[in-house]
């Protein structure tokens, strides 16, 4: 299977600091990605962002082994380990933490870990998939059926999230394994919450109908810029063929 992706990562409108980071790797005859949001105050976020990025991708280098799966969990705990340490040194730090997506490529197989409400999709057959699910307040909400996804998106305490990389407790990572259908062309879509907060997964589907591969990065940004970019906002386009 061949890859091709394009990444972005921007400050937005409103903030000062880009507290995303994100890494793509080519490794063990397949395709790495690691995507993160930081959380905390005085850039904290980005550094509990970017340790996250090189903690993984160091992983992924020094230690993998043939259980893919085995592997990106262990990954992810060694990063969780990596935050509180890195915190237990520098009070500045104290409290910083940030969300993960990290996604393995290889032999028409895709494996995911997830953390925090960053999101991933599969976009195949003009269909777009959510892998992943929030580990936020508001879908808490939604699975004690207290809420419907339309009225989550306007919550007031939609950005709080349940699970993130360093905090308090220490985060289980949700694993997923998708197998794809050899031949046909398709996509892998991983994004922080600064995309899906103005941008829905309605018209992220009819983006992906109705561009080519070389547009996306540009219409996804434009959109995000024109609704007024009150986030960071970072992503990354894998093209399976």
């Amino acid at each position: 299977m061949n890859y091709h992706y394009i990444t972005q990562s921007k400050t937005g409108l409103i903030r000062s600091e880009n507290e995303d980071s994100l890494g793509v790797f080519n490794i063990h005859n397949g395709l790495l990605v690691v995507l993160c949001d930081g959380l905390g105050g005085n850039n904290a976020g980005e550094v509990a962002s970017r340790l996250t990025v090189d903690s993984i991708s160091g992983y992924f280098k020094e230690s993998f082994n043939s259980n893919i799966t085995e592997t990106i969990k262990s990954a992810i705990k060694n990063a969780d380990i990596v935050l509180r340490l890195k915190a237990s040194e520098n009070s500045a730090l104290t409290g910083m933490s940030t969300t993960a997506e990290v996604l393995f490529l290889t032999d028409n197989k895709v494996y995911t870990g997830h953390i925090g409400d960053s999101r991933t999709y599969l976009f195949a057959d003009n269909k777009l998939i959510q892998l992943t699910k929030d580990h936020s307040f508001v879908q808490r909400l939604i699975d004690d059926g207290v809420l419907t996804p339309d009225e989550a998106e306007a919550h007031p305490h939609r950005h709080i999230i349940t699970k993130a990389l360093g905090d308090v407790n220490p985060a289980e990572a949700d694993i997923n394994i998708i197998n794809l259908e050899p031949g046909k062309s398709k996509f892998l879509f991983t994004c922080t919450d600064g995309v899906t907060g103005v941008i829905s997964n309605e018209e992220l589907e009819e983006i992906f109908t109705s561009n080519s591969f070389e547009n996306l990065s540009e219409t996804i940004s434009d959109l995000i810029e024109d609704r007024g970019a009150p986030d960071n906002y970072s992503f990354v386009i894998v093209k399976m063929e």
